[in-house]
């Protein structure tokens, strides 16, 4: 490591009250061990606005609300994705600052046929979600978070596994003494994804039932939760490690906890915009879902909800029109708040040290991600970036730059280049992380904390507006 980023990775460390760092990290610490879902996100996100004297953006319309400076609106679709509006003393047609993050994560969904009996044990098949190496899931502690919608309208929430009461689940795999086959396959096709699954049960239900053990899981949920087996047709329950984030080495520098792309951004991006209170340009913090399968479907990124609900507010301000829309989005500057991989000392072949990012040395940006020639991404322009480094550096923030490795290794994408589509200005500027989408992710205090401090600048921004 040279000389520049030892004094730069001091300088984040030095500057700040340990105090302050910790308390944040130790409230994001606790964000997510209790929100290991996209829905728990936006729960417990709902929670804390309504205690902060936010108004639900329908509430607002139907009572008429017109919004005044520093005002706090917020709206969800479907219970899976967020976004909160802080009002700005600009008028909303000069623009906003957008802090857009995602809160799904990789995982295992259960099959809509799920429980299956086999070899006297009782089984969930899973379908997994978003970009895993498969072998990482095996014989973990892993636990059921999710909900079941029955047909008379009733919804059951489901949470095993997170409690030191509660047992907790796994999918097996096979002893090394019968592993030579195994053995001998690529590490991709050593765990197939057929085989991801969960085992629940293995007590045989008193009687002569065909199948004991799955028919007395299935007596289980109907006395626990008054769920029947059909009703895992619409149910959506994610299999996700067991237990609580913790605090990683022996300096207790770092946070090692599931879901933290992009959790890791998306916290501090929700808590910019409750601290930011009277921001010059109008500030928005969007959180989607599905950002891990392609931002598809209604609640992912490439859905209108985003555009219909920055609509609905510009009519609750009376400047609503379809060309004001199309300005209010092409005014707009944003910060993609997305993770970057950290390099690991382990694997330098993956990474070209002098455009990779390191943990303890702020918060990154990535003008661009795509793969190899930078197929699927947004591109950020030179002007923008010279606007964000102005900001940065005249409020002391520690920031790096750097790409998702090698130019010809591989690559990945975020939503910034569906923002990008509407003619905003938009970079990627996230925490760096190591493991990522492994079950258990690693970040550093430090980056967590200036990823806090730079989005609230972000947003604090009275800059004018630039084509």
């Amino acid at each position: 490591m040279s000389e520049t980023k030892v004094q730069k990775m001091a300088k984040i460390w030095e500057k700040y009250d340990g105090e302050a760092l910790e308390a944040f990290c130790g409230d994001y610490r606790n964000f997510i061990t209790e929100h290991k879902t996209e829905r728990e996100c936006v729960a417990g996100m709902r929670a804390v606005l309504g205690k902060s004297g936010a108004v639900d953006l329908a509430d607002a319309i139907s009572e008429g609300i017109r919004p005044k400076t520093g005002d706090l609106f917020y709206t969800d679709l479907m219970k899976k994705t967020l976004i909160v509006f802080r009002i700005g003393k600009r008028p909303l047609t000069d623009g906003m600052q957008l802090l857009g993050a995602h809160i799904d994560s990789p995982r295992l969904d259960l099959k809509q046929h799920a429980l299956y009996e086999d070899g006297d044990l009782a089984l969930f098949e899973t379908h997994y979600y978003g970009g895993i190496k498969k072998y990482q899931w095996v014989t973990l502690p892993l636990a059921l978070h999710g909900v079941v919608a029955k047909k008379d309208g009733s919804v059951v929430t489901i949470s095993v596994g997170e409690n030191p009461e509660d047992p907790v689940f796994g999918v097996s795999d096979l002893l090394i003494h019968l592993a030579g086959k195994q053995m001998s396959k690529k590490l991709s096709e050593g765990i197939e994804g057929e085989k991801l699954n969960i085992l629940v049960g293995s007590r045989p239900l008193a009687g002569d039932a065909k199948e004991p053990v799955k028919e007395n899981i299935l007596a289980i949920l109907k006395d626990r939760y008054g769920i029947e087996e059909e009703d895992f047709l619409s149910a959506e329950i994610e299999v996700v490690p067991a237990g609580a984030a913790r605090d990683y080495g022996f300096d207790r520098s770092m946070i090692m906890g599931y879901g933290q792309d992009d959790r890791v951004c998306a916290y501090p991006s929700f808590r910019a915009i409750l601290d930011e209170e009277t921001p010059e340009f109008t500030s928005v913090c969007l959180l989607t879902d599905k950002e891990e399968i392609g931002s598809v479907g209604a609640t992912g990124m490439h859905s209108r909800f985003f555009e219909n609900s920055v609509a609905e507010l510009m009519n609750l301000t009376g400047c609503y029109s379809e060309l004001n829309l199309r300005r209010v989005l092409t005014r707009t500057r944003v910060l993609s708040s997305d993770v970057s991989a950290a390099f690991d000392p382990d694997f330098p072949d993956v990474m070209e040290k002098n455009n990779c990012s390191y943990l303890g040395l702020g918060p990154v940006f990535n003008k661009y991600t795509g793969s190899r020639g930078k197929s699927g991404s947004n591109d950020a322009n030179a002007e923008y970036i010279a606007y964000l480094r102005n900001e940065m550096d005249a409020a002391g923030i520690v920031y790096q730059s750097g790409e998702l490795g090698k130019v010809d290794e591989g690559g990945g994408g975020t939503i910034a280049y569906i923002l990008a589509n509407l003619g905003m200005q938009v970079i990627d500027f996230g925490v760096a992380v190591l493991n990522m989408h492994a079950p258990f992710e690693i970040t550093s205090k430090a980056d967590i904390y200036e990823a806090y401090r730079a989005y609230r600048v972000f947003l604090a921004s009275a800059s004018e507006p630039r084509a």
